[in-house]
């Protein structure tokens, strides 16, 4: 469990998490206990042990963060609750995010796609992944808020981008600074949203977009929700969706640089489309996004492949046990989801398979059933079932 306090959180900051984490079942099991971040944890590096957190005993456990991170993200932010606070937000962030939504803002995220693409025209060296977080936060912000003035817009960024490192950062007094310079931020970001939703609401301009939901929201009794609230949620959406999605897009860019031919081939489908465009004089369409059969069997096989998030948290609320291991009340339970995927899957060394002449995805074969119907059924909170109806990826 290592130091006080402190536990072997120096150790998972000091080297690679996934081999930290791999270390730790190597020794102990697919079920071991550490205490990282200020909290005791319970690890869970198995597909029935995920299941039985996250589904079939779903109600013994709650979402929940280090303190730590819930003071840079806010704490009514969905993912810290549970209950009906959370069902009606996540019916709100998916309205927000539906494929009805996603449709009218076609041209506008292909041009920020253009745009980003532009910008590495000038032949010196670009991190990848950085670029991606530049995209995805220019998609997030125009999904939340429509088109910002363009000094609202750079004021977000510039006070996120401080919140995100501290939010990354150890919060222990070598790197004080940057907790206390992201918790300064953050509190002007509450400030810059305050002002946004106070000028949203003098001139009604309660948009489709998330912030309009979040405005025009009503429960049962008629409660709506406090400015403090939207401006959690904000954030929140913002932190869960854009590093993940900066490390699938770039996950997607490092698959088809190792493959030339399956590159070429998604050069080609795309190329297709450009020049049915009028060589991109008119804007891409819905209906083209839903015509891109090749493009998007690469998005979801690097989604398979990359394992994008790699633990969750949830905090037990009684004490529950498992298979003979007592989880005591409050300790945190973090499923490990790289793990459980890297040992469990049958991996196929290629992206997609080139027989006959004709690109497919390989089928998966699982070697343990219940981790298939742990990601087709899962519970509030974690992901989405394939089964529903979700916009596709859009590259």
């Amino acid at each position: 469990m290592g130091w006080p306090y402190v536990g072997e959180t120096l150790q998972l900051y000091s080297k690679d998490p996934n081999a930290f984490f791999s270390d730790k079942q190597k020794r102990y099991g697919d079920v071991f206990k550490t205490h990282i971040l200020g909290c005791p944890c319970v690890m869970l590096a198995s597909p029935e042990a995920a299941r039985f957190v996250l589904v079939t005993n779903a109600e013994l456990f709650k979402p929940t963060y280090p303190k730590s991170k819930e003071k840079m993200i806010g704490p009514a932010a969905l993912f810290f609750h549970r209950g009906e606070y959370h069902n009606h937000l996540r019916k709100l962030v998916q309205s927000s995010f539906s494929p009805e939504a996603i449709k009218k803002l076609i041209p506008s995220i292909e041009a920020i796609a253009v745009s980003i693409l532009g910008s590495w025209l000038s032949g010196q060296v670009t991190n990848t992944f950085q670029e991606m977080k530049k995209f995805s936060f220019e998609v997030g912000i125009l999904a939340i808020f429509g088109h910002l003035e363009r000094q609202q817009k750079e004021e977000l960024k510039e006070n996120y981008s401080i919140v995100d490192r501290g939010y990354n950062s150890f919060p222990q007094t070598y790197q004080e600074q940057h907790t206390t310079k992201a918790l300064m931020a953050r509190r002007r970001l509450s400030r810059i949203l305050g002002e946004i939703i106070c000028e949203r609401k003098e001139k009604k301009l309660l948009g489709n977009d998330l912030l309009g939901h979040l405005l025009n929201f009503k429960d049962e009794k008629g409660r709506t929700l406090s400015d403090d609230q939207v401006a959690d949620n904000i954030i929140g959406v913002l932190f869960a969706a854009q590093d993940t999605t900066a490390s699938a897009l770039t996950w997607i860019i490092k698959y088809l640089g190792d493959d030339p031919k399956l590159l070429e081939a998604v050069k080609a489908e795309q190329k297709t489309i450009y020049l049915s465009n009028d060589k991109g004089n008119r804007n891409l369409t819905w209906t083209q996004t839903r015509n891109m059969p090749l493009t998007y069997k690469v998005i979801l096989e690097s989604l398979r492949m990359a394992s994008i998030v790699s633990f969750t948290f949830r905090e037990a609320v009684v004490d529950v046990e498992y298979n003979g291991y007592l989880i005591p009340k409050g300790w945190k339970v973090m499923p490990l989801f790289r793990n459980i995927h890297n040992l469990n899957f049958s991996v196929t060394l290629k992206i997609l398979t080139h027989i006959g002449g004709k690109w497919w995805a390989p089928k998966i074969w699982y070697s343990t059933a219940h981790f298939q119907s742990l990601i087709m059924d899962s519970g509030p909170g974690f992901g989405k079932s394939p089964k529903s109806k979700i916009s596709p990826p859009l590259v």
